[in-house]
């Protein structure tokens, strides 16, 4: 199984989903979580981890992640080429280097320039940019790239993104 998560902030809360599906190139998911956590901590450069990762973890509770192989998460895994770690990267010391991160971002962080990957998927002329831990880059790219969707961002992607908005 494989878990994606995101999540939407509004006022002084935040909407974290998470799409659960079998394999790289399913077309719907299995299930989907939903939590909403309220309190959340401002926005620092450098720092969004400690913003969504406390709402990740949080749904993460409600979930049986025994077969679990994968997660992705909206965003970086490391944050330079020293990798310094990003939100997913505290996400998989959270879960004790047992389950590899993806990271997928729609857009560059021009700090890492070693430890990520230009994903082009369709016939997009712009890039995702991937990031991962526990599991070899170009493996994690070629997982994105198959999955299901003729566009730039995959179509469980897309969906997930388009619920968290769903309040």
């Amino acid at each position: 199984m494989i878990l994606a998560f995101d999540t939407f902030y509004f006022e002084d809360k935040a909407q974290t989903i998470c799409l659960s599906f079998a394999e790289w190139k399913s077309e719907r998911e299995t299930a989907i979580y939903s939590d909403i956590v309220f309190g959340i901590e401002d926005y620092i450069s450098g720092e969004f981890y400690k913003r969504e990762l406390p709402c990740i973890l949080n749904l993460i509770t409600k979930i049986d992640l025994t077969h679990v192989e994968f997660i992705i998460v909206d965003g970086f895994v490391y944050l330079d080429d020293d990798k310094r770690l990003g939100l997913g990267g505290h996400l998989y010391e959270k879960l004790g280097q047992k389950i590899p991160v993806i990271g997928v971002a729609k857009s560059d962080f021009v700090a890492i320039r070693n430890n990520k990957s230009a994903v082009l998927r369709g016939e997009s002329k712009k890039p995702l940019f991937l990031t991962s831990i526990g599991i070899d880059l170009q493996e994690a790219s070629s997982f994105i790239k198959e999955m299901h969707g003729e566009f730039r961002i995959p179509k469980l992607l897309k969906d997930l993104d388009i619920l968290t908005k769903t309040v």
